[in-house]
C-alpha cells in the first residue's frame, strides 16, 4: 500500500469545499509561486522548522540528537544541516514546540483512519475530505487509492490542485473525486512562468479536459495586487471560464496576504514580499462585477 509525506492535517475546515471537512496536505509541489502561503509544502522532503521566540534554551534537543548536529548558542539552537538526519527526536522532546518537523510518512490506512473519525461532522454538515498540498496530484498513486476508499465509504472528496500534471493523471482523478478546487492564477503564459516557475498551457488544457467530464469544479484565483488583478487578466480569465464545458459558474477570489512570512523564517528561508500587495476592496468589487458580466458568480474567500 502506498505511503506519502503529509505535512499537515486540518480538522473542522470550512473553506476548502462544502460543509465541515478534514484537509490532508501532501508535501511537495511542482510550482514555486512567489506568494505561496504554505512554503513547508514546497519541498518533497521532510524539513525541520525552528521558532527562536519559543525556545527556552533548555538544551534537551542537544542531548537527544544522535548525530550531535545541534549546538546551543545564546541566540538559540543552531542545526548542522550536513549532519542532521531529520529523525525528529529533537522535535519530539522539545517542551515548547520550538522545533517542529514538517513531513510525516503516512499510509492510506493511517489517513483513512483519521478521516473516518471525522465522519460525524461530514454527515451533519454535508462535508467530507479535501486533499491539498503542496500538490496532491504528484502523489497520484496514493491519491487515487484514497479517493477510491472515500467513494467506497460514501465520503465526499475534493482535490485542491494547480493542475500542472499529465492529462492522463488528472482524468483518472476526475473519475474518482466529487469536486475539484482548481487554481487559475493568470492567463498570460510568460507572466505565469515569471511568478510560478512554470508555463500555464498544460494547466489550461487540463482544466478544459476535466470540465468536459462533467465533474464539479470551483475555480480559485489567488489575487495579488498589481500582478494578476488587472482588468486585462480578469477579462481573459472570465472569457476562458465562460467557454468551458460543464457547469462551472463559481469562482472564489483569494486575496493575497503576507502571513506566511513567519513560516519562511521557521524554515530559515529568505523571502521578500515587498513586490506583493493585497488587492484593494474596490479592486475586488470591480473583479466581481467583471465576472458577473459573463454570468459567473465570483465571491471572496472559500
Amino acid at each position: 500500500m502506498s505511503e506519502s509525506l503529509i505535512f499537515d492535517i486540518k480538522r473542522y475546515a470550512i473553506n476548502d469545499g462544502p460543509g465541515i471537512r478534514v484537509v490532508i496536505f501532501f508535501k511537495g509541489c511542482n510550482l514555486q509561486c512567489a506568494w505561496c502561503h504554505n512554503p513547508e509544502g514546497i519541498s518533497g522532503k521532510a524539513e525541520k522548522m525552528y521558532s527562536p521566540s519559543k525556545c527556552i534554551k533548555c538544551g534537551t534537543c542537544v542531548e537527544v540528537c544522535p548525530e550531535s548536529a545541534i549546538t546551543l548558542t545564546p541566540e538559540g539552537i543552531v542545526s548542522d544541516d550536513k549532519h542532521c538526519i531529520l529523525c525528529g527526536r529533537c522535535a519530539e522532546i522539545c517542551p515548547t514546540k520550538a522545533i517542529e518537523m514538517s513531513g510525516k510518512s503516512m499510509s492510506v490506512s493511517e489517513i483513512m483512519e483519521i478521516i473516518e473519525k471525522e465522519r460525524i461532522f461530514f454527515d451533519n454538515s454535508g462535508g467530507g475530505v479535501t486533499f491539498s498540498g503542496g500538490e496532491p496530484l504528484i502523489h497520484s498513486g496514493m491519491l487515487i487509492e484514497l479517493l477510491d476508499q472515500c467513494r467506497l465509504r460514501g465520503i465526499h472528496s475534493a482535490v485542491d490542485t494547480a493542475g500542472h500534471v499529465s492529462t492522463e493523471i488528472i482524468i483518472e482523478v476526475a473519475k474518482r473525486t466529487d469536486l475539484f478546487l482548481y487554481d487559475l492564477k493568470m492567463m498570460e503564459s510568460g507572466l505565469h512562468k515569471d511568478w510560478t516557475h512554470v508555463c500555464n498551457e498544460r494547466i489550461l488544457q487540463n482544466l478544459t479536459a476535466i470540465a468536459g467530464t462533467g465533474v464539479d469544479i470551483i475555480i480559485r484565483i489567488p489575487l495579488i495586487g498589481g500582478i494578476n488583478d488587472t482588468d486585462e487578466n480578469i477579462n481573459q480569465t472570465a472569457v476562458f471560464i465562460a467557454g468551458l464545458e460543464g457547469n462551472i459558474k463559481e469562482v472564489h477570489l483569494l486575496p493575497y496576504h503576507s502571513i506566511a512570512q513567519n513560516k519562511y523564517n521557521k524554515l530559515s528561508k529568505s523571502k521578500s514580499f515587498e513586490k506583493l500587495m493585497e488587492p484593494a476592496r474596490s479592486t475586488l468589487d470591480r473583479i466581481i462585477s467583471i465576472f458577473a458580466r459573463y454570468e459567473i458568480k465570483a465571491s471572496i474567500g472559500g
